[in-house]
């Protein structure tokens, strides 16, 4: 059986925790800042967990995760 390719897109884009959950960076952090409170940008640093409903093809992208 040959090895499964890893979704070069996905990868760059995904990290899995040590719980096992896929995290991603926040939207709406590229441009018009200005207009954003320093709160939210902020808060937009952080990565978010990603919903259940993407986690399977996301775990399809990413086999040897």
């Amino acid at each position: 059986m040959p090895k499964i390719k890893t979704h070069s897109g996905t990868k760059k884009r995904f990290k899995v925790s040590s719980n096992g959950k896929f995290m991603h960076a926040k939207s709406n952090k590229s441009h018009i800042l200005n207009k954003k409170t320093r709160k939210r940008k902020r808060n937009l640093r952080k990565l978010s967990v990603t919903g259940e409903t993407n986690c399977l093809a996301i775990r399809r992208l990413l086999p040897y995760s």
